[in-house]
């Protein structure tokens, strides 16, 4: 089996040859065709995420030790299954779910493994797609993507999955309503998307990028701001009604503030990015405005399979995505942290 590892953090992946695992219990083999990669894994890499105030949340910390093969939007071919699998569908291609906990607790009973306090993440703690085969813990976690572009379906896993969980805990809102997408990234142009799919129609982009600016009006934007611009506010803070809600793709302290200024009363901030930003709340204002702050953490099994079904209606515009071959992913990913991408990559495993 091929697979690019991390074997250092901070360094670039490194190529291994081993045997193909083989399934037990209700284990599945799939044999991976494309993987997303994901800008988390440039943290992950790295082997840390920053927490703000000079804090660190260190991978190890979290069950992930090296050598590991990351890689967490796997799209690939199920080629065996163990003896207590059941019915697989051998010989089909299928997107699999990356946020699998321990199998046994309340929130995995439904459905809710993102929530696990034991988690078993596929490219954190167990093996992940950054590799020609991968196993996959159950057959629950392998769900039907047929009609949907392969190179496009890996990253429904995290980057789909993550903005649909983030954009639906904006309810109530109306499709009138103006909802602020901060990062007009891989994640912004796929919020953007998703909102878009859900019917709103008012959404409002910032980044500090402008050349991101004509993808994000491509997927549905209509107003595009730099957030470093000192009349950010005013221009947020004019729009006809408000903003309802606000999305933070990004997760910097200066964006969590931008995104807490424009809200009307009753708005509601929800974050997503991990750059590592800290903020200060007056409580006297977070009760008088009425205001939500929430956090939202990639998504449920549930909600893949709702993804996927609005990704296969049509109602999904896809976002820009880019091929690369596998042994390009340590490049890959030094580029996402430059932030110099625009849309997505994906490995292909030949």
């Amino acid at each position: 089996m091929l697979s690019y590892d991390v074997t250092e953090w901070g360094r670039p992946l490194q190529k291994a040859l081993r045997d193909t695992p083989t399934p037990t219990g209700t284990e599945v083999l799939v044999r991976v065709r494309y993987c997303g990669i994901c800008h988390s894994d440039v943290h992950i890499r790295d082997g840390y995420f920053d927490m703000g105030g000079g804090k660190k949340f260190h991978m190890t910390e979290r069950g992930m030790n090296v050598p590991r093969i990351m890689g967490h939007e796997p799209f690939g071919t199920v080629v065996s299954a163990g003896p207590e699998a059941g019915e697989v569908p051998v010989g089909k291609d299928v997107l699999v779910y990356p946020w699998t906990g321990c199998g046994k607790c309340a929130r995995c009973a439904e459905g809710m493994d993102n929530w696990c306090m034991q988690p078993q993440y596929l490219g954190i703690q167990r093996n992940g797609g950054y590799a020609d085969h991968l196993i996959v813990p159950h057959p629950r976690y392998l769900i039907d993507a047929s009609g949907i572009e392969p190179t496009y379906a890996p990253i429904l896993a995290c980057s789909g999955l993550t903005t649909y969980s983030a954009v639906r805990k904006l309810a109530p809102s109306t499709p009138r309503d103006w909802v602020l997408v901060l990062g007009a990234g891989g994640l912004g142009l796929m919020a953007i998307g998703m909102l878009r799919a859900l019917g709103h129609e008012n959404i409002a982009v910032a980044d500090v990028d402008a050349r991101k600016f004509d993808a994000a009006r491509e997927m549905g934007a209509s107003v595009t701001v730099d957030p470093s611009d000192p009349e950010a506010v005013k221009t947020l803070g004019a729009l006809e009604g408000g903003v309802v809600g606000a999305v933070d793709l990004v997760g910097l302290t200066q964006t969590a503030q931008l995104g807490q200024a424009v809200l009307r009363k009753g708005g509601r901030y929800v974050l997503v990015g991990l750059y590592g930003g800290e903020i200060t709340v007056s409580l006297v204002a977070l009760a008088q405005r009425a205001m939500a702050i929430q956090g939202s953490y990639v998504g449920s099994l549930p909600e893949l399979r709702e993804v996927v079904e609005l990704a296969r209606s049509g109602k999904l515009k896809a976002i820009p995505v880019e091929t690369v071959p596998l042994e390009q992913v340590s490049e890959v990913l030094d580029q996402l942290k430059a932030g110099t991408v625009i849309g997505r990559r994906v490995a292909r495993i030949d």
